[in-house]
């Protein structure tokens, strides 16, 4: 894996390439329909995330982040990283905030679907 950063970035931190599932809240006081959306990070630091969007996201909105992780705890339990943080840029399909907090958290495994019980038979 690549850092990327030139000699004209004035970013603090170094970005990585990483490309994972990301789903996005705009946090506000008022809540309405379609403040949700979902991408895929394009690359990350520890001060900030850049992602794809589906939509246009307003420079200085809050927004709340949670990125698959690709690490798990314990080798077992599923992790996401909840970030916090202001969108300091946009534009068509992408968006970076920068991160003001954040945490780990465990994330919710899909449930498989049912399994017949030996024995059993379908009904038709």
């Amino acid at each position: 894996m690549t850092l990327e950063k030139d000699k004209d970035d004035r970013r603090g931190a170094d970005r990585f390439p990483i490309e994972r599932e990301v789903r996005y809240k705009i946090l506000s006081r008022k809540t309405t329909e379609g403040e949700n959306g979902t991408g895929l990070t394009v690359n990350m630091s520890s001060n900030g995330v850049l992602f794809t969007t589906d939509r246009y996201l307003l420079p200085g909105r809050r927004l709340e982040v949670s990125i698959s992780w690709p690490a798990q705890l314990n080798s077992k339990v599923a992790l996401k990283l909840v970030a916090r943080g202001r969108v300091v840029r946009s534009e068509e399909g992408q968006a970076a905030i920068e991160i003001h907090q954040y945490e780990f958290r465990t994330q919710a495994t899909p449930q498989a679907p049912p399994q017949a019980t030996q024995g059993s038979t379908a009904v038709q």
